[in-house]
């Protein structure tokens, strides 16, 4: 099959999954895809060239997600429900990739277009709802730094909770009576999320 930019890219975010960020290497996505080291510099010049590659189209994707999710609003939809929808659409994007929350993170760093985009768009949500303009940028980026770690703690999370017993329970409850009380509701992880997306947009209408 014909080594096209796309094929490596397809590649790269294979190795990654496998790998991670520090231990990909040029000479594994050639591997996969069956090829000399060497052909794959005729479409990507290197190893930080794919990753700004595969940074932009996770971040692509996500904005289509989200352009989908803001059209899908009734009109009477505040600016909190198209934040949300924004963040909500980001984080769907992300998840099911390993490493896609990462690669989010380096958007920035490489100028990736797709993740420009998603700040312009979250800037102009945000200036159009009244939020002063001095506070815009870091609102943005707060909640776009919430969605990373929101999904790396997401797929870091352990398949299976550790077992407790009744008495380590009862310790962890004497010790630690805030973190085991009703402060920290058991909640699933989408309803978490959306709460935690209110509370910032809750911070952002508030006077400075």
């Amino acid at each position: 099959m014909k080594l096209t930019k796309e094929r490596i890219v397809d590649a790269g975010m294979t190795v990654f999954a496998e790998v991670g960020y520090h231990n990909l290497s040029m000479r594994q996505v050639a591997e996969r895809l069956d090829a000399h080291a060497g052909s794959l510099y005729y479409h990507v010049r290197g190893k930080e060239e794919l990753l700004a590659l595969m940074a932009d189209r996770v971040c692509r994707r996500a904005y289509d997600t989200g352009t989908a999710a803001l059209a899908d609003l009734p009109p009477e939809a505040t600016w909190q429900d198209r934040v949300e929808a924004q963040a909500t659409a980001l984080r769907r994007s992300i998840l099911p990739h390993p490493g896609g929350a990462q690669l989010l993170a380096e958007s920035p760093g490489v100028l990736s277009p797709g993740g420009l985009s998603l700040m312009e768009r979250l800037l102009r949500t945000l200036l159009d709802a009244g939020v002063p303009a001095a506070h815009c940028g870091i609102a943005a980026d707060t909640l776009l730094s919430h969605v990373t770690g929101f999904v790396l703690q997401e797929q870091n999370q352990p398949a299976a909770p550790p077992p407790v017993t009744a008495e380590r329970y009862a310790e962890l409850c004497e010790q630690f009576p805030l973190i085991m009380g009703p402060l920290l509701p058991r909640l699933d992880q989408d309803e978490k999320f959306r709460r935690s997306v209110r509370l910032l947009c809750a911070g952002f209408a508030a006077p400075a």
